[in-house]
């Protein structure tokens, strides 16, 4: 069953201490497969510096921040070679609260984010996640997402998988 859960912004009264919470619930059961997501443990300082390098939108319900998700618009000077792309977008930080996923939040999550970056000018978005992490790799290409390349990113214990999407442009292209 489906649940509605507006997407909005994060705002500033919005409290990171939470947000890290909800990512360090929702990337457990990754945790518990010995997978080093950075979401795992990441700090509150962490959060922060990763919501800064983009725009994070968060899902509510009665008042409670229960998934978020963060794009960030191409980066030439870090990443992978895609992901230096100047058309390529990336979403990070993906997360529901656990008891949450399966109803529909992380799937408006992914739209919001998928309309955000052709809003800027992007035309493809890119997510990269465990190549053991089948139901995620499984999940992506159900939305249209195709693999790319592989990433093994500096202390994570694993490979990654990089995917992107391409997205219909909007027209606006202001970064």
């Amino acid at each position: 069953m489906s649940i509605v859960a507006p997407i909005r912004p994060l705002r500033d009264s919005d409290s990171l201490v939470s947000l890290t919470d909800l990512l360090h619930r929702a990337y457990a059961p990754l945790a518990s497969l010995g997978l080093n997501y950075t979401g795992v443990d990441q700090t509150v300082e962490e959060t922060a510096m990763r919501i800064s390098r983009g725009k994070c939108a968060v899902a509510e319900i009665d008042g409670k921040v229960v998934g978020t998700i963060t794009v960030i618009g191409a980066r030439p000077d870090r990443g992978t070679p895609w992901y230096r792309e100047p058309y390529v977008a990336s979403a990070h930080q993906f997360a529901v609260e656990p008891t949450l996923q399966g109803r529909g939040i992380g799937s408006a999550l992914m739209s919001w984010a998928e309309s955000w970056a052709p809003d800027r000018g992007y035309s493809q978005l890119a997510v990269d996640t465990a190549e053991s992490a089948h139901h995620l790799i499984a999940y992506y290409a159900k939305r249209g997402y195709r693999f790319v390349e592989f990433a093994q990113w500096p202390g994570k214990c694993y490979r990654s998988v990089v995917y992107s999407k391409e997205l219909p442009m909007s027209g606006r292209g202001d970064r």
